[in-house]
């Protein structure tokens, strides 16, 4: 497979060639079954020789007999051959699949993580078109490829004009398999571009239907989203009808080459050149010789995907590596300090966050206030070590947050994002963060949300579903169940981005006895406020202004107060 990559133009990725490399055994054992099928393929063509030159010249049935029972077994060989070689391809492609369907799903949840368009179904779609190919005809032919040489030197030895006649037709056909690759590999990659950019759209307007039917924008979208689909249909449209073009006339010259091989022996076989079964095995020879290149010219549509997928799943790999076990403890006292910290965003020059250095200590409970757009909720994510592109450390219990296991740390860490993701699946199951059901931690965490009671007045209580995004829940019950999920497991470090921005005073009231039970039991707090009701419950308040900490101090520090009325006012 990297010898097809290379042949594109592409270096193959160092991860996906380890993978594929790990299959050598398997490729190596496809090979030595190709070895077996094709010196057998000769055998219908040795028993059509003889049948001709020997057994029609002889009369002898039991002559006739004996080859036939051979050539028979021989066959049934060969069939058993391609079997095991076909399986051997289906069980790799399998293991293939097994091997890296884990990679790149992490691989595209980072790629999330950075808001950078990586499609888990797009994703998944390449790694299966790979598979395909690595299991279908299409590698096959190019473990029978070098045969081809092969059966055009038994032609040669058959006479030289048999012989220069299969190698032109093979050359001709390898000139048009190159020329379909020229032709379609483009147009097929520009029509696979279009399709995700159009599938990407679409997606993206189905997930606010809401507000597209509410404020009549679905004319508008439809326009554009038309213009985009329109795009895509026209280059996949003219990439088929390249590949179409090519597949057609290669099928024209294959059915051609059949008649004049077979007119070239009629007429060396007047002439007493060769005998009538060289004639005719001649015929099957170019056929056996020329079968494995046709196969590539119909199948190079799939060839060119799979080169294009096999570079889009060695980017991504690439790009997002296998990350390694990291820090783990069987503590965490939750003591954050931040050092030099800055972070960026895509297509933004200047930075989010510039060098900030801060130190909470273990039970803290921070406020975060600021005008919008002075970078709190990046700070918020910072703290956590789910921003992608920072620079700077940030420090939790003295380690690099990044080195941690996030597997270990996560039940450590509570959060509660700004924009409320519920996840499909049952209350109980969002509340324990599709972990184990433990029935007494989520009763625990919905109980310190005050949410208990109102989840049982649901349909079927904690298992009751909250459909896609959570959309079968208000607002406030979709925050309330989101910080039963952060408080889930009494976490360690627990940060709230606007937790009350959805919450009526009840909700307020219980989100005030959360925080305060956090504080007594040790737990650090941050909190992103942009009203002033919850500021009392803060030991401590950070004041941002353009990505640095304009003040930081105790609640009477001067300018908090008035940073968070001027937010509020703000047009």
């Amino acid at each position: 497979m990297s010898q097809i990559a290379l042949s594109a133009g592409y270096a193959p990725a160092p991860s996906l060639n380890r993978s594929l490399w790990g299959f050598r055994r398997e490729f190596f054992w496809v090979g030595a079954f190709s070895l077996v099928a094709n010196l057998l393929t000769l055998a219908p063509t040795l028993y059509m020789l003889q049948i001709f030159d020997r057994v029609m010249l002889s009369q002898s049935e039991l002559t006739l007999i004996g080859l036939t029972l051979i050539t028979a077994l021989l066959i049934a060989v060969m069939a058993f051959a391609e079997w095991i070689r076909s399986r051997l391809l289906v069980r790799a492609g399998v293991r293939f699949d097994e091997q890296l369907n884990t990679r790149i799903f992490l691989a595209t949840f980072e790629a999330n993580l950075e808001q950078t368009r990586a499609d888990n179904a797009s994703a998944f779609g390449s790694l299966t078109r790979l598979r395909q190919f690595l299991t279908g005809n299409g590698i096959i032919a190019f473990f029978d490829l070098p045969w081809t040489p092969i059966y055009l030197a038994v032609l040669f030895t058959m006479h030289p004009l048999l012989g220069w006649a299969g190698a032109g037709f093979a050359l001709f056909l390898g000139a048009l398999a190159f020329a379909t690759h020229k032709l379609t590999a483009s147009g097929l990659e520009v029509a696979t571009t279009a399709e995700g950019d159009t599938s990407a759209y679409l997606g993206g307007k189905l997930r606010n239907a809401e507000v597209v039917q509410a404020m009549g924008m679905l004319g508008n979208l439809k326009r554009r989203w038309l213009l985009l689909y329109r795009e895509h249909a026209d280059a996949h449209w003219r990439a088929q009808e390249r590949a179409g073009k090519a597949a057609a006339f290669s099928k024209f010259v294959q059915y051609s080459q059949q008649s004049l091989i077979l007119a070239l022996g009629a007429w060396l076989a007047i002439r007493g050149e060769i005998s009538l079964g060289a004639m005719i095995a001649s015929n099957v020879l170019m056929g056996n010789a020329l079968r494995p290149i046709g196969i590539l010219v119909a199948t190079w549509k799939e060839f060119v995907q799979a080169q294009q997928s096999y570079k889009d799943i060695g980017t991504l790999l690439d790009k997002y590596p296998e990350r390694s076990a990291g820090h783990q403890a069987e503590r965490i006292d939750g003591q954050v300090s931040l050092r030099q910290l800055s972070a960026y965003a895509r297509q933004r020059e200047q930075s989010i966050l510039d060098r900030i250095d801060a130190r909470f200590e273990t039970g803290e409970v921070i406020g975060i206030v600021g005008p919008s757009g002075a970078g709190k909720s990046t700070l918020a994510r910072c703290l956590i070590g789910i921003w992608p592109s920072t620079s700077g450390q940030v420090l939790l219990d003295g380690v690099d947050i990044r080195s941690w296991s996030r597997e270990a740390l996560g039940p450590h860490i509570g959060y509660l994002p700004q924009d409320i993701e519920l996840l499909e699946g049952s209350v109980a199951e969002n509340i324990c963060r599709f972990g184990e059901i433990d029935s007494a931690a989520i009763i625990e965490a919905a109980r310190r949300a005050d949410i208990h009671d109102m989840i049982l007045r649901l349909p079927a209580g904690y298992d009751t579903p909250v459909g896609q995004a959570g959309k079968l829940l208000s607002g406030g019950q979709r925050q309330r169940l989101a910080l039963a999920r952060a408080l889930y497991g009494s976490p360690s470090v627990v940060v709230l981005d606007e937790p009350n921005a959805n919450l009526d005073d009840a909700g307020e009231a219980a989100l005030g006895r959360a925080i305060r039970e956090l504080r007594a039991a040790g737990k650090t707090v941050f909190m992103v406020l942009h009203q002033r009701n919850l500021l009392a419950l803060a030991d401590r308040v950070i004041v941002m202004a353009e990505g640095r900490i304009a003040q930081f101090g105790k609640l009477d520090n001067s300018g908090a107060a008035a940073h968070i009325a001027t937010a509020r006012t703000a047009p």
